[in-house]
């Protein structure tokens, strides 16, 4: 195995639920937006990254250790509509009838599971590609872990490795957690250091290195920086721990139960065909006679025959 990919599978589910008309649903009135985009960038993922190993690492809940820490963590996000949860036992069992593997945990986010695997498939010199659009994953940025930043279906990804990071926020891989300390993060309702911004947060870093460093060197620093790192000393050490990743969590699932091969065909096929994915049966058809799909789905089942597609939807081949 040589390229593991680990996706982000909330943030993908939100990126396809956004990017295709609500609108599009099945002659029978269920609605697919969210399951159409999410198979189409699996598609492109597939097609692209061309994975030895893939997984998809999920939230669970709201009750992780940092929620037990800080009640209030992620509160403030925008409610998400009621059509996109519904679609999400579609989207998971669409993920297994690819043979694709998932995981979460009550206890861990998504995020924890990603940086758990990137560091094993590290150990075993794997090149690891995480998929996401969360920039708490940018401090596992490596010589051998890149973040694709996924923008147009897939079709225009951003890659981010270290000289990318500091290229794009000024800041190093291993400076990503003390950042978020000091500017915060409005998405997971982190307030940081209240008046120091972006800019300001990557300067301290620049010249102090670490969070603990600025603090080592408060008398140092402008007084205009200085009595707002004093003020909220505490709330900046504690936003640091938060966006700190865990990434020693037991794997639930092995590197070698994520390898992809033998993947089925026929369902795959067949689940198109009741949702009525048209353009995405023909995708899939061709990936799977791809040199790749060759050696990824059952031949048997390739060489069977193919279902024919039942609901034309061409107009939806942005993604």
């Amino acid at each position: 195995m040589n390229h593991l990919v680990l996706v982000d599978g909330h943030h993908l589910m939100y990126r396809a639920y956004w990017a295709i008309p609500r609108t599009l649903k099945t002659r029978s009135g269920e609605q697919t937006n969210a399951v159409f985009g999410v198979a189409s960038m699996l598609l492109n993922i597939l097609k692209l990254e061309e994975p030895d190993a893939l997984l998809f690492c999920f939230d669970a809940g709201e009750e992780t250790f940092r929620h037990q820490e800080n009640d209030t963590y992620k509160d403030g996000r925008a409610e998400t509509p009621d059509d996109f949860y519904v679609q999400i036992p579609r989207i998971l069992e669409l993920i297994e009838t690819f043979g694709i593997a998932a995981v979460s945990d009550p206890q861990y986010e998504a995020d924890d599971f990603l940086c758990t695997y990137a560091k094993a498939g590290e150990a075993t010199e794997m090149h690891v590609t995480i998929v996401t659009g969360d920039r708490d994953i940018l401090q596992l940025a490596s010589d051998r872990t890149r973040m694709a930043i996924p923008h147009k279906g897939y079709q225009q990804t951003e890659y981010l490795d270290p000289a990318g990071v500091e290229a794009k926020y000024g800041i190093r891989p291993n400076q990503v957690a003390s950042y978020k300390g000091l500017c915060g993060d409005s998405s997971d309702n982190l307030p940081g250091v209240l008046g120091i911004g972006p800019k300001s947060a990557a300067s301290l870093l620049q010249t102090y290195d670490s969070l603990e460093g600025i603090y080592n060197h408060l008398s140092e620093i402008k007084s205009s920086w200085r009595e707002k790192l004093e003020r909220d000393r505490e709330q900046a050490f504690f936003c640091e721990r938060m966006a700190t990743l865990v990434c020693d969590i037991p794997l639930p699932v092995s590197l070698e139960e994520i390898t992809l091969r033998n993947l089925p065909y026929t369902a795959v096929l067949e689940a198109f065909s009741e949702l009525e994915f048209t353009a995405l049966t023909k995708r899939f058809q061709a990936l799977a006679e791809s040199q790749y799909g060759l050696q990824r789905f059952r031949a048997e089942e390739r060489e069977a025959g193919v279902l024919q597609p039942t609901h034309e939807k061409e107009q939806l081949s942005l993604l």
